[in-house]
C-alpha cells in the first residue's frame, strides 16, 4: 500500500509538472509554426515568383540560420538578466516584425531585387526571434520544474518545436497554393502576436542573474556536450535533406523515411523525455547515439523498404534523446543564473551542425553517393559516444 501511495504521488507530480509546461509548449508550437510555413514556400516564391537564382534562394533561406547562430548568446543573456518570459515575448515581437517585412516585400514584386533584399532582412529578423523564443522557453521551463527535470523540459519543449516544423510545411504549401505568399506573410505577422495572448496570464519567474554572465566561462562548461550534440545532429541533417532523394533513387516512397523518423522522434520525446533525469543524461545520450548510428547505417545499406524504414525509426528514436541527454550534462555545469546563456550556447552547436554540416554532406554525396552521406553521419554519431561516456558518473 505504501508503495502504491508513493507511486500515485509520483505520477501526480509528473502530471502537474507536465501541465505547467503545456502553455510554454503551446507558445513554442505556434511561434515555430510560422517558420515551418515558409520552409517549402520560400524557394518557390523567390525562384518562381520573383525569378531569382538558386543562389539567392539559398541566401534567403540560410540568412535565418546565420542570424540564429549569431544571436544565441544575446538571447541567453537577455533571458538570464531580464527573465525568460520577457525573452519569449521579445522573440515573438521580433518574429511579428519579420512578418511585416514579408508583407512589405510584396509591394516591390515588380522590382525583384528590392523584394529579395527586404525578404533577406525579414528572414534574419525571424532567426533572431527564433533564438529568443526557444532559449527563453527552455530557461522558463527549467526555472519552473528545476534542474531535476531538465531532461523533460528540453525534450518536451523541443518536441513542440519539431512538431511545429512538421505541421507547418503542409499548411504552408496549402496556403501558398490557395492565396499566394501574402498568406504566409500575414500568418508570420499575426501568429506571434496571437501567441502573446497565451503568455500574458503566465507567471514570470524571478531573475537570478544581476551581473553580466561570463561567456568564456559558460562556453568552457558547455562546449564538450555541445560538440557531442553537433556530431549526432549530422544524422538529423542527413534525414531531413537527403532521405527523400535516397528513397526515390531506390524506388521507394519519398515521404516515408521522414514520416517514420518524425513520428518516432516526437513519440520518444513525449513519453521518454524524463529518462535523462532519472537515469542520467550521459547514460541516455550514450545509448541513444549508438542506436542512432545503427539506424543511419541501416538506412544507407538496407536493400528493402521495410529495413530502411526501420533504420529511419531507429534514427529518430536515438536522436530524440541525445540533445536533452547531453543538455542535462551541460546545464549541470553552470550556476542557475547562467542557464539561459548556457542553453543559447549549447543550442548554437546544433545550428552550426545543421547550417554547415548538412551542406558538407551534400558535397560528399556528389562523390560518394547518398548512401555515403548516411554512413558518414553514422560515423559522426559514433564519435559522439566517447563524449557522452566522458560524463558517466559512478
Amino acid at each position: 500500500m505504501a508503495v502504491d501511495r508513493r507511486e500515485s504521488a509520483r505520477l501526480g507530480r509528473a502530471a502537474r509538472s507536465g501541465a505547467s509546461l503545456l502553455p510554454i509548449m503551446s507558445a513554442v508550437f505556434i511561434a515555430f509554426l510560422v517558420i515551418g510555413l515558409a520552409i517549402p514556400v520560400l524557394p518557390l516564391h523567390v525562384h518562381e515568383g520573383l525569378g531569382q537564382s538558386t543562389f539567392l534562394v539559398g541566401l534567403v533561406a540560410g540568412s535565418q540560420f546565420a542570424a540564429a547562430i549569431l544571436s544565441r548568446v544575446w538571447a541567453g543573456r537577455h533571458s538570464d538578466t531580464r527573465g525568460p518570459k520577457r525573452a519569449v515575448v521579445a522573440g515573438l515581437s521580433i518574429a511579428a516584425a519579420a512578418g511585416l517585412l514579408y508583407v512589405a516585400s510584396l509591394g516591390f514584386v515588380s522590382d525583384p531585387g528590392i523584394s529579395v533584399a527586404i525578404l533577406l532582412f525579414g528572414r534574419a529578423l525571424l532567426g533572431v526571434g527564433e533564438s529568443f523564443i526557444i532559449t527563453g522557453a527552455q530557461s522558463w521551463g527549467l526555472a519552473i520544474l528545476g534542474l531535476q527535470n531538465a531532461g523533460k523540459v528540453l525534450a518536451w519543449v523541443g518536441s513542440a518545436m519539431f512538431g511545429a516544423f512538421a505541421a507547418g510545411a503542409p499548411i504552408g504549401m496549402f496556403l501558398y497554393a490557395r492565396y499566394g505568399f501574402a498568406a504566409i506573410a500575414l500568418s508570420t505577422t499575426l501568429l506571434p502576436l496571437a501567441t502573446m495572448l497565451l503568455l500574458i496570464p503566465l507567471r514570470a519567474v524571478p531573475v537570478t542573474a544581476r551581473l553580466r554572465p561570463g561567456l568564456l566561462k559558460v562556453m568552457s562548461s558547455v562546449w564538450i556536450p555541445g560538440v557531442g550534440s553537433a556530431l549526432s545532429s549530422l544524422g538529423f541533417g542527413a534525414v531531413t535533406a537527403f532521405s527523400a532523394l535516397l528513397f526515390v533513387a531506390r524506388g521507394w516512397p519519398a515521404w516515408s523515411a521522414f514520416t517514420a523518423f518524425a513520428m518516432i522522434f516526437i513519440l520518444a520525446r513525449i513519453t521518454l523525455g524524463h529518462l535523462a533525469d532519472r537515469l542520467g543524461g550521459a547514460n541516455v545520450a550514450l545509448a541513444c547515439v549508438l542506436i542512432e548510428a545503427a539506424g543511419l547505417a541501416l538506412m544507407a545499406l538496407a536493400p528493402h523498404l521495410a529495413l530502411a524504414l526501420t533504420g529511419a525509426a531507429l534514427t529518430g528514436f536515438g536522436y530524440s534523446l541525445v540533445y536533452p541527454g547531453l543538455g542535462v550534462e551541460a546545464i549541470r555545469r553552470v550556476p542557475p543564473q547562467d542557464r539561459g546563456l548556457a542553453m543559447g550556447a549549447y543550442t548554437a552547436f546544433l545550428d552550426v551542425a545543421l547550417g554547415f554540416g548538412t551542406p558538407a554532406l551534400g558535397l560528399l554525396a556528389n562523390f560518394a553517393g547518398l548512401g555515403g552521406a548516411f554512413l558518414v553521419s553514422a560515423v559522426a554519431a559514433l564519435c559522439a559516444a566517447p563524449i557522452a561516456a566522458s560524463f558517466l558518473r559512478p
